[in-house]
């Protein structure tokens, strides 16, 4: 069993019986703060006596005794030490931080260091580069390595679906047919790599309550990798049965928390009558209803409905909170269509011009056969995960940096991280040159050694840069090391430089 795994399982051992009771009841609570204007309402009006509210929305906890996680004169205690004086607050928080916890275990459960080295350097890159671009997205995101549908569209059609689902078009039977090329395929990722196949989901523009058989299918995936599955639904209560069978292999396994996203405060009520306080502790309930305290991602239809609304003059504003949610992608590895027999291969990025959706596409096969399914992984990866600069790439900075030069060097920055190159002798003279933006990497190692620069230096450098994911290597124009370009100019490589046939040491 993975450490991921049974760190998860011990996050809900540690609590008795009356603990886990009174812990759903305040997670019960926080869901009514967020989803449901009415009860945010009822709280203000009536701080001096909220017992009739708790009973009226079935909350089996004191509230005075977590001020801090709603009261605004008591906020700045949250997370402090004074928090203790309200004890149900410090035990949210504590939760709270074992959750955030785990969710980056499972970034890291992600890592492919051993057993694919190549694979594993550019998902790095591409997690680098999402902390930087992504803004309030980025550390959310654990980048699983893979996501299986086992639909063809979603019946749902959220009118914010950040990756624009098609409509339903039908789904993968469980049959004598489809089981083995399901387990197959799966196989093939564990035999790939290793126990980072255990980030794998099932769902992705789809939603699994769509498949009557979706239970079977987790369940087969626990067996070959070890891991059940994160289930995200928007349809929570379309079968009732199918929903409390994967909330079942959720207590009986207890590897991942799952999530019903809330499309209206009416479905949102209806789950909460539906399920108890204490069956739900395993489920995040995703406020997306547009009362909700939270966010929608600028992406998708979302960021389509924003774009109709600066169009007819009117305020752009989608949702009560409006930071900057780029996307809900999260795959960096492929995206698996089992009904299709597809395979993309993926990262998050900001929704935008160049990628709607807030991913990006680099390839799209496909397959027909577990050995087939696993060529076409080896070939994407040869392709496209190649980790190291070459004379013949192209070097830009992403267009979402800001530039700055200094004396000294540079910086790089957006609203989310500042990206700075100061003090190495060449720093000032190698910003402005990958600012021009249409210089090659052979080309811009020349300049430099021609300048006086340590070639080894140079070269640790550049590749460093692009390592963090600051440099431009968008698929849509080219990447960086998809095609070499060919130029007329002399551009030196690792070889020459080695030999020394150019620049100095």
């Amino acid at each position: 069993m993975s450490s991921t795994k049974d760190a998860y399982r011990e996050i809900f051992d540690a609590y008795s019986p009356d603990e886990f009771h009174t812990l759903s009841n305040i997670k019960r609570f926080m869901e009514c703060l967020v989803a449901d204007p009415e009860f945010r309402e009822k709280l203000t009006a009536n701080m001096d006596d909220l017992a009739p509210v708790m009973a009226e929305y079935g909350v089996d906890v004191d509230p005075y005794m977590m001020l801090p996680l709603f009261s605004s004169k008591h906020l700045q205690y949250r997370d402090k030490d004074e928090e203790a004086q309200w004890p149900l607050s410090k035990m949210w928080s504590e939760y709270m931080q074992k959750i955030i916890a785990h969710r980056d275990m499972l970034r890291d459960h992600g890592a492919t260091e051993v057993v694919h080295p190549s694979f594993h350097k550019w998902r790095q890159r591409q997690i680098s580069r999402g902390m930087s671009e992504l803004g309030a997205s980025g550390p959310s995101i654990t980048h699983p390595i893979v996501a299986y549908e086992l639909c063809d569209g979603c019946s749902v059609g959220c009118w914010f679906c950040g990756i624009s689902a098609e409509r339903f078009q039908g789904y993968l039977p469980y049959d004598e047919e489809s089981a083995p090329l399901w387990r197959g395929v799966v196989q093939s990722m564990v035999d790939h790599f290793g126990d980072a196949a255990q980030t794998g989901f099932c769902y992705w523009a789809t939603d699994p309550m769509d498949n009557p058989d979706y239970d079977k299918f987790i369940e087969d995936h626990y067996h070959v990798t070890g891991f059940l599955p994160q289930t995200t639904s928007a349809a929570p209560l379309k079968d009732v049965a199918l929903t409390r069978r994967v909330m079942a292999l959720f207590d009986k396994y207890r590897c991942v928390t799952n999530r019903f996203s809330i499309v209206n405060l009416k479905l949102f009520r209806k789950v909460h009558a539906e399920f108890t306080p204490e069956e739900l502790m395993g489920v995040e309930i995703v406020a997306q209803n547009t009362e909700a305290l939270m966010a929608k991602a600028n992406a998708g239809r979302a960021r389509e409905r924003k774009a109709k609304l600066r169009a007819a003059g009117k305020d752009d504003k989608i949702a009560v909170h409006d930071d900057d949610h780029s996307t809900i992608a999260c795959v960096s590895g492929f995206l698996v269509n089992m009904v299709n027999r597809t395979v993309r291969m993926t990262s998050p990025t900001r929704g935008g011009d160049r990628w709607a959706l807030g991913y990006r596409v680099y390839d799209e096969r496909h397959f027909d056969t577990p050995e087939e399914f696993s060529a076409v992984i080896d070939e994407m990866i040869k392709r496209h995960c190649v980790n190291e600069l070459q004379p013949g790439d192209r070097l830009a900075f992403r267009p979402d940096l800001e530039y700055t030069q200094f004396d000294d060097g540079f910086e790089v920055r957006n609203s989310t991280q500042i990206h700075t190159l100061c003090g190495l002798p060449y720093s000032a003279h190698l910003g402005r040159l990958v600012n021009e933006g249409d210089m090659l990497v052979g080309q811009i190692q020349a300049e430099l050694i021609a300048d006086g620069a340590n070639v080894f230096m140079v070269c640790e450098t550049l590749q460093h840069l692009f390592d963090i994911g600051i440099f431009d290597d968008d698929p849509k124009y080219g990447g960086i090391g998809l095609r070499p370009v060919l130029i007329e100019t002399e551009i030196i490589d690792s070889a020459s430089v080695a030999a020394g046939e150019v620049g100095r040491a």
